[in-house]
């Protein structure tokens, strides 16, 4: 007996859940995620993308956790709250950001455990969406594992992505690291402003 066979109709749902979390990380409709990325990696250049690799999947342990615990209907949250909260998670990265270098051991763990935290939550707003998706009838493991999966790699393109445009804005442009990051917390605390402002009525 092979214990490492996956059975067909697993691999099929894992299949089909896959690209909707790629697609559900690498769009505008994930820019309350996509902002809180960048709020991550503000601090960062190209050569750190190890450390920063090491945040993201800190943050997908988190998100991953809470994701799984909303689909099974163990924890539930109140979607008002959760999209409240998303918002705040941005505000309070882009705030630690402004004045870190991105070397410091401590300022990186910092960041290590506040990205797990802030998973926890991004991970409910996952579920939010997610939840609907699923079809009771087919494997919610393999669909959940092929989700965050497409999820963990459309976040590891964006960031990539971002840490070499970090890198080209500093090596090639001459912006001072400094005023990069500090540019980046700015936009992300805008975007943020505007994602609780838009969600309280106000846009």
């Amino acid at each position: 007996m092979n214990f490492f066979s996956v059975p067909p109709e697993s691999l099929e749902t894992f299949r089909f859940y896959f690209p909707m979390g790629w697609e559900h990380i690498i769009s505008l409709n994930a820019l309350d995620h996509l902002a809180f990325l960048a709020a991550l990696g503000a601090s960062f250049l190209f050569p750190d993308w190890r450390r920063v690799l090491v945040v993201v999947t800190a943050f997908t342990v988190g998100h991953s956790l809470t994701l799984a615990l909303s689909v099974y209907k163990i924890l539930l949250v109140n979607e008002s709250w959760v999209e409240w909260l998303i918002p705040i998670t941005i505000i309070l990265t882009a705030a630690q950001q402004w004045n870190k270098s991105g070397s410091s051991s401590k300022s990186v763990w910092l960041l290590y455990l506040s990205a797990i935290f802030f998973g926890f939550i991004h991970g409910m707003g996952f579920a939010n969406n997610i939840r609907f998706m699923l079809v009771e009838e087919q494997s919610l493991g393999w669909g959940l594992m092929g989700f965050n999966l497409g999820l963990e790699a459309g976040q590891l393109i964006f960031i990539i992505l971002f840490l070499l445009l970090s890198q080209a804005a500093v090596q090639f442009l001459s912006i001072k690291k400094e005023n990069w990051t500090r540019s980046v917390v700015v936009i992300t605390f805008g975007i943020a402003l505007y994602i609780l402002f838009k969600g309280a009525g106000l846009f």
